[in-house]
């Protein structure tokens, strides 16, 4: 997939090819409000990592993941801070999110 230039634009490419749910990220899994799902970092698979930055605001960094879960026909997306400004992971939870199938 193409690297977008603007998050909001990442958001709008991968809701076109499917990725329609949101997660939240909670320590040890995330969650899908709409399904009232939690998914364990076996139940799901990074799919594409993208990273946004601006170079004017160092505290202004996101990063967005293209997510499937794992034996449902379910994928969505989800959207958190990086850097300073991360929420805190279980160690499986950082190993899970910093692999993409690629």
């Amino acid at each position: 997939m193409k690297l977008s230039e603007t998050l909001s634009l990442a958001l709008q490419q991968l809701r076109s090819r499917g990725y329609t749910e949101d997660f939240s990220l909670q320590p040890d899994h995330l969650y899908c409000a709409a399904y009232d799902l939690p998914l364990g970092p076996e139940q799901f698979q990074v799919d594409v990592i993208f990273r946004f930055e601006r170079h004017s605001d160092p505290g202004d960094q996101s990063i967005l993941y293209a997510i499937r879960a794992i034996g449902l026909d379910l994928r969505g997306v989800l959207v958190n801070a990086y850097g300073a400004y991360a929420d805190p992971l279980t160690a499986a939870m950082e190993a899970r999110l910093r692999q993409p199938l690629r």
